[in-house]
């Protein structure tokens, strides 16, 4: 695998949050929209219960390469 594209999930029980490395053109959306969650310079870097679930997908909404995504996790997208 490559090393640039790297994919790793986050789940706080109810949304599960999808990072794909090679996609993230670093727009900062996530980071301005919600900078409790998403903290790049911290290990992890999403920190998925620092927020609510809907806040999270919309802040998810708003990244403009699609490196961040979600699902529900009782099936609904």
């Amino acid at each position: 695998m490559d090393p640039k594209d790297i994919q790793k999930e986050y789940t706080n029980g109810e949304v599960t949050v999808i990072w794909q490395s090679g996609k993230c053109i670093h727009s900062g959306n996530c980071v301005r929209n919600n900078p409790e969650v998403f903290q790049p310079k911290e290990k992890p870097w999403i920190k998925i219960e620092a927020s609510s679930s809907e806040k999270i997908m919309d802040t998810i909404h708003k990244c403009p390469s699609g490196a961040l995504s979600f699902y529900l996790n009782n099936g609904n997208t």
